[in-house]
């Protein structure tokens, strides 16, 4: 890194991120069908990338900003050219180690199987099965001579070029088959001799063309892959008369209308046949074209079969259990005598589902409000939700539409809860509601008392099997009396609330964080016991990040877990000496943000749903609550030091050598690996 430098590019740092992923799909040690799936993850944080960061870049560089320095120093159109140039390494890169995995796939005596290599034996189960379920669903465009044709989506497509013709003229017709987003992308063929055998969609569909284009004569065909890709920004301007849900639905509809922001292509393609589809896609800017291999939309391996072959697979370990929160008995019960912490995956989310179905059917219950970021595509949370609405208790949910990409699946049941009965709020414009909070009040006694959670996690059934997640089940009043007050500024949000407990954006967020590192900064000078460990998701922010280094200088010791974005840079001498930054890539998706503060050696130890980025501090509503519980606290604190020894899956980020593996003479620690021993010997204790 040039010592010069302040601060990495926010863009350019995401990309060292997935070249994380990338490492994972490249390890030996990993197992051979979760290094598939890591190519699939590769390929899917790329597109969300180029839907999302290379689009507002682009956006920026076809305005009147174009000639600004804007991005750390450099221009939006030169920061265009190096996202480009990385992503095409990139992509090479993963096209050789998908070829190495194909080869170790076929020492495992599983083979792809092209058009052009079918055996007899499987012929007629081809055929069948494409007349049967691929024929019917497919949609395939005659192209135009005048190219008139409108094309929308984010889709893979297979290009066709068939060559027609007399000796004495030769002309050619294009067409366009999308590859269809309901069936499976990989089709299993019948086992011979102990082989397995799989073939892409795509070329099954390739080895049918005789069927598909059976009233044409041509003389020979050829197809290549493309894939484009779209801006995925929601514009939420226009019609005032319009409900906030409508604006949601129809800018959804509307995003598949967008600019294209990437062309990938099968490098052999033919010029013709690429500027055809360059004209009719209307991609007129170089940086968006990205040449590729035979097949695209690689984001379908993270759903490769697993084949029966569990020693392919990373060993699945089931959720523990919370020592003293029994799924048999109360919950409401339990969390009234102490808090409990549930840590997803190593603990079961169903502890989230209990206590929402147990407030749902609980005759003492009668009110329950809960914030709603991304919901699964089957949701209990939803339907407990839902019970509770029948059940006449009084259902408060706000609900974010802008979840992005799931927008569909929230709005979908957004109208369910809504019509069973619950009060919905759709959020604060210019605001994004991030949090994951939930208060219950029930009545025992004959007096109100709140129980509630707050959490790091999206109450999502699916990614809680895959997200390291913190959700704090408490009964404290004075945390939830301060929860309580987030849903009342959520319902009347031109009435600012003050927090005793919580840190909650986008009011007190910065400057509450400001003052823990200032009390640091001040312990330290006078000699007393100091220290900060953050772990994150990501840090963009630059006045967080200088207040870090100002921390540094002062000689404050700062351990840092960032798994994506890191725009700071750790270890230069007079800027940050004293700062430390590992990034962690395994098994598990790490999602989960934890603050902690030395405090003369009373620890503040935070859980919270915000990342040190601008939009979680000033553009969102986010809550981080503090953990009072000393046992909680440690356990927090033992999990973030098993972290920080990792020595297998743990990479220095930002320094010399780039997403470089941390090895040295110590006891091999495989963090998520020891973690599930942790909890599991406390489960047993």
């Amino acid at each position: 890194m040039k010592k010069s430098i302040k601060y990495i590019n926010r863009e350019l740092s995401w990309l060292d991120f997935n070249s994380r992923v990338l490492q994972e799909a490249a390890n030996d040690k990993v197992p051979l069908l979760e290094r598939l799936r890591f190519i699939g993850i590769f390929s899917n944080n790329l597109d969300e990338f180029f839907q999302v960061r290379f689009a507002t870049v682009q956006r920026i560089a076809q305005s009147d900003k174009t000639g600004k320095k804007i991005f750390g120093g450099q221009s939006a159109d030169d920061l265009l050219k190096a996202i480009t140039k990385k992503v095409i390494e990139q992509q090479a890169e993963s096209m050789y180690i998908l070829s190495k995995i194909e080869k170790k796939l076929e020492d495992e005596q599983i083979y792809f199987v092209n058009e052009k290599q079918v055996l007899k034996v499987h012929e007629s189960y081809l055929k069948e099965y494409f007349i049967q379920n691929v024929s019917p669903a497919l949609m395939t465009i005659m192209i135009n001579e005048d190219e008139s044709q409108d094309f929308s989506d984010n889709l893979a497509f297979l290009v066709v070029k068939l060559n027609l013709g007399t000796l004495d003229k030769n002309f050619s017709q294009f067409a366009l088959i999308e590859l269809p987003k309901d069936l499976e992308r990989f089709i299993v063929l019948p086992e011979i001799n102990n082989k397995q055998y799989i073939m892409f969609l795509d070329d099954l569909i390739r080895y049918h063309f005789h069927i598909i284009f059976n009233f044409i004569d041509y003389n020979s065909i050829e197809s290549h892959m493309i894939k484009v890709t779209r801006d995925a920004e929601l514009d939420m301007e226009g019609d005032v008369s319009k409900s906030y849900i409508n604006k949601i639905i129809e800018s959804v509809k509307e995003r598949i209308l967008a600019e294209p922001v990437r062309l990938v292509y099968d490098k052999n393609i033919g010029s013709d046949t690429l500027n055809k589809i360059k004209n009719i896609l209307r991609v007129d800017n170089d940086d968006s074209l990205i040449p590729g291999g035979r097949y695209h939309h690689r984001r379908d391996y993270m759903n490769f079969p697993k084949l029966n072959r569990p020693h392919l697979l990373y060993r699945k370990n089931d959720a523990l259990l919370i020592p003293g929160l029994s799924l048999e008995k109360s919950l409401f019960k339990a969390i009234e005598k102490k808090d409990y912490l549930l840590y997803t995956p190593y603990h079961s989310f169903s502890y989230v589902v209990k206590f929402l179905r147990e407030a749902a059917l609980d005759p003492d219950v009668s009110l329950i409000k809960i914030t709603i970021y991304r919901l699964s595509k089957i949701s209990n949370v939803a339907r407990a939700l839902i019970n509770a609405a029948k059940n006449g208790k009084k259902v408060l949910v706000q609900i974010e539409l802008q979840a992005r990409f799931d927008e569909t699946n929230n709005i979908i049941y957004a109208e369910q809860m809504e019509s069973a009965g619950v009060e919905l709020i759709f959020g604060i414009p210019g605001l994004k509601v991030h949090s994951k909070i939930c208060v219950i009040e029930k009545k025992i006694n004959n007096k109100r008392k709140r129980f509630g959670f707050v959490s790091t996690g999206n109450l999502n059934e699916d990614t809680a099997k895959l997200y390291t997640d913190y959700t704090l089940f408490t009964a404290n009043q004075q945390i939830l009396r301060d929860v309580n007050k987030v849903f009342n500024f959520l319902q009347v949000h031109y009435k600012l609330k003050k927090y005793k407990h919580l840190i909650v954006s986008p009011h007190y967020t910065h400057n509450t964080i400001v003052k823990l590192i200032n009390n640091e900064i001040k312990n330290q000078k006078s000699g007393l016991s100091s220290g900060i460990r953050l772990k994150l998701n990501a840090i963009t922010n630059f006045s967080m990040i200088d207040k870090l280094y100002e921390a540094s200088n002062a000689g404050v010791k700062i351990k840092m877990i960032v798994r994506g974005i890191c725009c700071l840079i750790p270890g230069v001498e007079g800027m940050s000496e004293n700062i430390e930054v590992i990034s962690v890539v395994d098994k598990f998706l790490e999602h989960s943000r934890v603050y902690q503060f030395n405090n003369c050696g009373d620890e503040k130890v935070f859980i919270s749903s915000a990342d040190f980025m601008t939009r979680n501090i000033e553009n969102r509503i986010e809550v981080a609550t503090p953990i009072y519980d000393t046992s909680l606290q440690k356990e927090i604190i033992d999990v973030f030091e098993i972290i920080w020894n990792d020595n297998i899956k743990a990479r220095k980020i930002n320094q010399d050598s780039q997403n470089e593996f941390i090895k040295n003479d110590k006891k091999s620690i495989r963090s998520q690996f020891e973690i599930f021993e942790y909890y599991r010997n406390k489960s047993c204790s």
